[in-house]
């Protein structure tokens, strides 16, 4: 799991709710003020002129500005905008090639999370990954289902559907080859609280550094599990105090230990805010 600057829960909220984005920001880690599909188009221009307004009083190392699709007009009108903010972590949905990150330059010392939603997009995650300045990955099922002429990404007993799951996990992939850090898509089904733990359980299990949601309520479930509990945190400890002294490949609580579960344990000590090394380092 490669870390991003923020805690795991990211928030989206409309960019023309500017009364939302204070409480946003409380409630999560960062916020991702929506310019794109959150907004109808006829109220774009308000939304601008609101995230204008916000540079004012919200923290801009927490706040993240998912513009619209490259290549439109109001893609273009976003970046002037954002130019004249101190806000510089960009969403740029429906990504698809390191050339729609260009436009993005007019915007100094952006940093970039590609949204690969697309087919094209997650065909094109490990180019992304490696273009300058972008720092994160992130996959989207509803759009890339869309984009495949198809109508749903669930199984109706909630599971993604296998070309879901096959975008996801190169989308994650490419991030974790490139050295940056992927994000987990939203959870649509607000209530069901339990989908979005198992979710987030996994996500945690195969290395995403964080999961973006769309209503508050999701947000605590998304920080509990991304928090190591008491029991794996001295299972960490444990391991790695016995690892200070074992030398090469041993047995510890009846587990074959090598480089590889040493590493497990100290990204668990990493997410309970632990540095993960050895005491002796």
């Amino acid at each position: 799991m490669t870390d991003l600057p923020w805690g795991p829960a990211l928030l989206f909220c409309p960019g023309d709710r500017p009364e939302r984005f204070g409480t946003a920001l409380d409630r999560a880690d960062a916020v991702i003020i929506d310019l794109e599909d959150a907004v109808e188009p006829s109220r774009r221009p308000l939304a601008r002129q609101a995230v204008l307004a916000a540079s004012e009083t919200l923290d801009p190392e927490r706040v993240i500005v998912r513009v619209n699709q490259a290549g439109t007009p109001d893609h273009d009108a976003d970046l002037a905008a954002l130019a004249a903010t101190p806000f510089r972590t960009v969403m740029l949905p429906k990504a698809e090639s390191v050339d729609d990150l260009r436009r993005l330059d007019g915007v100094d010392g952006a940093q970039v999370i590609a949204l690969c939603e697309t087919a094209a997009g997650v065909l094109a995650a490990p180019a992304l990954a490696e273009a300058p300045g972008v720092i994160a990955l992130m996959w989207g099922a509803e759009d890339l289902v869309a984009s495949l002429g198809g109508t749903s990404s669930r199984h109706a007993d909630g599971r993604y559907r296998d070309v879901a799951r096959h975008a996801r996990s190169a989308v994650l992939l490419a991030a974790g080859a490139a050295g940056i850090g992927a994000i987990d898509t939203v959870h649509l089904d607000i209530a069901d609280l339990d989908g979005l733990a198992a979710e987030v359980e996994d996500a945690v299990a195969v290395g995403f550094a964080a999961t973006a949601c769309i209503h508050p309520g999701q947000v605590e479930t998304i920080r509990a599990g991304f928090r190591p509990s008491e029991q794996a945190v001295a299972w960490a400890e444990s391991l790695l105090a016995a690892a200070e002294t074992a030398g090469g490949v041993f047995r510890h609580e009846g587990r074959m230990v090598d480089g590889p579960v040493i590493a497990h344990a100290r990204a668990v000590l990493r997410r309970s805010g632990r540095t993960g090394e050895p005491t002796g380092s």
